[in-house]
Protein backbone atom coordinates (compact mmCIF):
# COMPACT_ATOMS: atom_id res chain seq x y z
CA UNK A 1 0.00 0.00 0.00
CA UNK A 2 2.84 2.36 0.81
CA UNK A 3 4.37 1.87 -2.64
CA UNK A 4 0.99 2.40 -4.34
CA UNK A 5 0.42 5.57 -2.30
CA UNK A 6 3.84 6.88 -3.28
CA UNK A 7 3.13 6.21 -6.94
CA UNK A 8 -0.19 8.06 -6.70
CA UNK A 9 1.54 11.06 -5.12
CA UNK A 10 4.22 11.03 -7.81
CA UNK A 11 1.59 10.85 -10.56
CA UNK A 12 -0.37 13.72 -8.99
CA UNK A 13 2.81 15.80 -8.68
CA UNK A 14 3.70 15.23 -12.35
CA UNK A 15 0.15 16.11 -13.40
CA UNK A 16 0.25 19.37 -11.46
CA UNK A 17 3.64 20.21 -12.95
CA UNK A 18 2.32 19.48 -16.45
CA UNK A 19 -0.75 21.66 -15.99
CA UNK A 20 1.39 24.49 -14.59
CA UNK A 21 3.78 24.24 -17.53
CA UNK A 22 0.89 24.31 -20.01
CA UNK A 23 -0.61 27.32 -18.24
CA UNK A 24 2.68 29.20 -18.48
CA UNK A 25 2.93 28.34 -22.18
CA UNK A 26 -0.62 29.32 -23.07
CA UNK A 27 -0.80 32.46 -20.93
CA UNK A 28 2.14 34.73 -20.04
CA UNK A 29 1.45 34.72 -16.30
CA UNK A 30 3.42 33.14 -13.53
CA UNK A 31 2.05 30.43 -11.27
CA UNK A 32 1.15 33.15 -8.78
CA UNK A 33 -1.27 34.64 -11.31
CA UNK A 34 0.79 37.77 -11.84
CA UNK A 35 2.01 38.93 -15.24
CA UNK A 36 5.51 37.76 -16.12
CA UNK A 37 6.92 41.31 -16.09
CA UNK A 38 5.54 41.93 -12.62
CA UNK A 39 7.79 39.25 -11.18
CA UNK A 40 10.75 39.94 -13.49
CA UNK A 41 11.09 43.62 -12.61
CA UNK A 42 12.35 44.28 -9.13
CA UNK A 43 12.49 47.57 -7.26
CA UNK A 44 15.82 48.55 -8.80
CA UNK A 45 14.51 48.29 -12.36
CA UNK A 46 16.51 45.16 -13.14
CA UNK A 47 14.97 42.32 -15.11
CA UNK A 48 13.97 44.38 -18.16
CA UNK A 49 15.72 44.65 -21.49
CA UNK A 50 16.57 48.04 -22.97
CA UNK A 51 13.75 47.59 -25.49
CA UNK A 52 11.22 46.86 -22.73
CA UNK A 53 12.33 49.98 -20.89
CA UNK A 54 11.82 52.01 -24.04
CA UNK A 55 8.27 50.66 -24.30
CA UNK A 56 7.54 51.56 -20.67
CA UNK A 57 8.85 55.08 -21.29
CA UNK A 58 6.34 55.31 -24.15
CA UNK A 59 3.57 54.30 -21.73
CA UNK A 60 4.71 57.01 -19.31
CA UNK A 61 4.58 59.63 -22.08
CA UNK A 62 1.07 58.49 -23.02
CA UNK A 63 0.00 58.80 -19.38
CA UNK A 64 1.33 62.36 -19.18
CA UNK A 65 -0.62 63.23 -22.33
CA UNK A 66 -3.79 61.18 -21.83
CA UNK A 67 -3.92 59.75 -18.31
CA UNK A 68 -4.42 55.99 -18.09
CA UNK A 69 -7.14 55.82 -20.74
CA UNK A 70 -4.78 54.48 -23.39
CA UNK A 71 -5.21 51.07 -25.00
CA UNK A 72 -2.64 48.35 -25.54
CA UNK A 73 -3.06 49.00 -29.28
CA UNK A 74 -2.12 52.66 -28.73
CA UNK A 75 1.00 51.61 -26.86
CA UNK A 76 1.91 49.20 -29.65
CA UNK A 77 1.55 51.93 -32.28
CA UNK A 78 3.50 54.51 -30.31
CA UNK A 79 6.25 52.06 -29.43
CA UNK A 80 6.40 50.49 -32.92
CA UNK A 81 5.84 46.96 -31.69
CA UNK A 82 3.04 44.42 -31.88
CA UNK A 83 0.29 43.83 -29.34
CA UNK A 84 1.38 40.20 -29.23
CA UNK A 85 4.82 41.29 -28.04
CA UNK A 86 3.30 43.45 -25.32
CA UNK A 87 1.11 40.59 -24.12
CA UNK A 88 4.10 38.25 -24.16
CA UNK A 89 6.20 40.67 -22.11
CA UNK A 90 3.63 42.06 -19.69
CA UNK A 91 0.71 39.65 -19.66
CA UNK A 92 -2.22 42.08 -19.90
CA UNK A 93 -3.03 45.76 -19.45
CA UNK A 94 -2.72 45.57 -15.66
CA UNK A 95 0.62 43.85 -16.09
CA UNK A 96 1.73 46.66 -18.38
CA UNK A 97 0.58 49.26 -15.85
CA UNK A 98 2.36 47.42 -13.02
CA UNK A 99 5.62 47.25 -14.95
CA UNK A 100 5.29 50.94 -15.86
CA UNK A 101 4.75 52.03 -12.26
CA UNK A 102 7.65 49.86 -11.08
CA UNK A 103 9.90 51.27 -13.78
CA UNK A 104 9.09 54.83 -12.68
CA UNK A 105 9.55 53.96 -8.99
CA UNK A 106 12.90 52.32 -9.72
CA UNK A 107 14.24 55.75 -10.69
CA UNK A 108 14.36 56.60 -6.98
CA UNK A 109 17.97 55.78 -6.14
CA UNK A 110 18.37 53.28 -3.34
CA UNK A 111 20.88 54.41 -0.69
CA UNK A 112 23.92 52.16 -0.59
CA UNK A 113 25.05 50.98 2.79
CA UNK A 114 28.68 51.89 3.54
CA UNK A 115 31.18 49.11 2.97
CA UNK A 116 32.84 49.82 6.30
CA UNK A 117 31.25 50.64 9.66
CA UNK A 118 28.06 52.70 9.54
CA UNK A 119 28.40 56.11 11.17
CA UNK A 120 25.80 58.67 12.09
CA UNK A 121 27.01 60.91 9.28
CA UNK A 122 26.93 58.13 6.67
CA UNK A 123 23.41 57.27 7.84
CA UNK A 124 22.40 60.92 7.54
CA UNK A 125 23.94 61.10 4.05
CA UNK A 126 22.11 57.94 2.93
CA UNK A 127 18.77 59.25 4.21
CA UNK A 128 19.36 62.64 2.60
CA UNK A 129 20.34 61.13 -0.75
CA UNK A 130 17.28 58.90 -0.80
CA UNK A 131 15.02 61.82 0.11
CA UNK A 132 16.51 63.99 -2.66
CA UNK A 133 15.97 61.29 -5.28
CA UNK A 134 12.48 60.54 -3.97
CA UNK A 135 11.38 64.17 -4.11
CA UNK A 136 12.87 64.57 -7.60
CA UNK A 137 10.96 61.58 -8.97
CA UNK A 138 7.67 62.14 -7.17
CA UNK A 139 7.36 65.77 -8.33
CA UNK A 140 8.22 64.97 -11.96
CA UNK A 141 5.57 65.39 -14.66
CA UNK A 142 5.43 61.61 -15.13
CA UNK A 143 4.82 60.79 -11.46
CA UNK A 144 2.26 63.57 -11.16
CA UNK A 145 0.36 62.14 -14.16
CA UNK A 146 0.54 58.63 -12.69
CA UNK A 147 -0.77 59.72 -9.31
CA UNK A 148 -3.51 61.92 -10.73
CA UNK A 149 -4.79 59.02 -12.81
CA UNK A 150 -4.57 56.67 -9.83
CA UNK A 151 -6.52 59.03 -7.59
CA UNK A 152 -9.13 59.66 -10.29
CA UNK A 153 -9.97 55.95 -10.51
CA UNK A 154 -9.42 54.95 -6.89
CA UNK A 155 -12.46 53.12 -5.55
CA UNK A 156 -14.31 53.33 -8.86
CA UNK A 157 -13.72 49.74 -9.89
CA UNK A 158 -12.77 50.92 -13.38
CA UNK A 159 -9.05 50.44 -12.98
CA UNK A 160 -6.53 48.81 -10.63
CA UNK A 161 -4.11 51.69 -11.09
CA UNK A 162 -4.69 53.05 -7.57
CA UNK A 163 -3.84 49.68 -6.02
CA UNK A 164 -0.87 49.26 -8.36
CA UNK A 165 0.57 52.69 -7.50
CA UNK A 166 0.08 52.16 -3.77
CA UNK A 167 1.71 48.72 -3.81
CA UNK A 168 4.63 49.66 -6.03
CA UNK A 169 5.03 53.21 -4.70
CA UNK A 170 4.88 53.84 -0.94
CA UNK A 171 4.73 50.16 0.06
CA UNK A 172 7.71 49.30 -2.16
CA UNK A 173 9.65 52.31 -0.85
CA UNK A 174 9.15 51.08 2.70
CA UNK A 175 10.66 47.72 1.77
CA UNK A 176 13.60 49.41 0.07
CA UNK A 177 14.36 51.58 3.09
CA UNK A 178 13.97 48.82 5.69
CA UNK A 179 17.58 47.52 5.39
CA UNK A 180 18.92 51.03 6.01
CA UNK A 181 16.65 51.52 9.02
CA UNK A 182 17.63 48.14 10.43
CA UNK A 183 21.33 48.89 9.91
CA UNK A 184 20.88 52.20 11.72
CA UNK A 185 19.12 50.46 14.61
CA UNK A 186 21.77 47.73 14.80
CA UNK A 187 24.49 50.40 14.97
CA UNK A 188 22.66 52.21 17.76
CA UNK A 189 21.80 55.34 15.77
CA UNK A 190 18.06 54.67 15.44
CA UNK A 191 15.47 53.51 17.95
CA UNK A 192 12.05 52.25 16.85
CA UNK A 193 9.77 49.31 17.55
CA UNK A 194 8.52 48.73 14.00
CA UNK A 195 10.15 49.74 10.73
CA UNK A 196 6.73 50.54 9.22
CA UNK A 197 6.17 53.25 11.82
CA UNK A 198 9.63 54.67 11.17
CA UNK A 199 8.96 54.71 7.43
CA UNK A 200 5.64 56.52 7.83
CA UNK A 201 7.37 59.18 9.88
CA UNK A 202 10.14 59.52 7.30
CA UNK A 203 7.58 59.61 4.48
CA UNK A 204 5.73 62.45 6.20
CA UNK A 205 8.92 64.42 6.82
CA UNK A 206 10.17 64.04 3.24
CA UNK A 207 6.94 64.45 1.28
CA UNK A 208 5.03 66.66 3.76
CA UNK A 209 2.36 68.49 1.72
CA UNK A 210 4.52 68.71 -1.40
CA UNK A 211 2.80 65.91 -3.29
CA UNK A 212 -0.75 67.09 -2.69
CA UNK A 213 0.19 70.65 -3.69
CA UNK A 214 1.78 69.39 -6.90
CA UNK A 215 -1.18 67.12 -7.66
CA UNK A 216 -3.57 70.04 -7.21
CA UNK A 217 -1.47 72.22 -9.50
CA UNK A 218 -0.47 74.77 -6.88
CA UNK A 219 3.22 74.38 -7.56
CA UNK A 220 5.36 73.06 -10.37
CA UNK A 221 8.44 70.90 -10.24
CA UNK A 222 10.76 71.82 -7.37
CA UNK A 223 14.14 73.38 -8.08
CA UNK A 224 17.19 71.24 -7.30
CA UNK A 225 18.38 73.48 -4.47
CA UNK A 226 14.93 73.44 -2.87
CA UNK A 227 14.86 69.65 -3.04
CA UNK A 228 18.30 69.49 -1.38
CA UNK A 229 17.21 71.78 1.45
CA UNK A 230 14.01 69.81 2.08
CA UNK A 231 15.79 66.46 1.95
CA UNK A 232 18.46 67.52 4.44
CA UNK A 233 15.84 68.96 6.80
CA UNK A 234 13.80 65.73 6.61
CA UNK A 235 16.85 63.59 7.43
CA UNK A 236 17.83 65.83 10.35
CA UNK A 237 14.31 65.80 11.80
CA UNK A 238 14.03 62.03 11.37
CA UNK A 239 17.29 61.49 13.26
CA UNK A 240 16.12 63.90 15.96
CA UNK A 241 12.91 61.89 16.39
CA UNK A 242 14.32 58.39 16.15
CA UNK A 243 18.01 58.87 16.96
Amino acid sequence: MGEVHSQLLLTRYRTVRYIAAMTMTLHPHTASGRPAAETALDASGEGLSERQRQVLDVVLKLMVAEGDGFSVAAVARAASCSKETLYKWFGDRDGLLTATVRWQASKVRMPKLPQDRLTRESLRAALTGFAESWLTVITSDVSVALNRAAVAHAGSGKSRLGEIVLTNGPVAMARRLEPLFEAGRAAGFLRFDESDAAFRAFFGLVIADTQIRVLLGETGRLEDHEISVRAKAAADRFLALFG
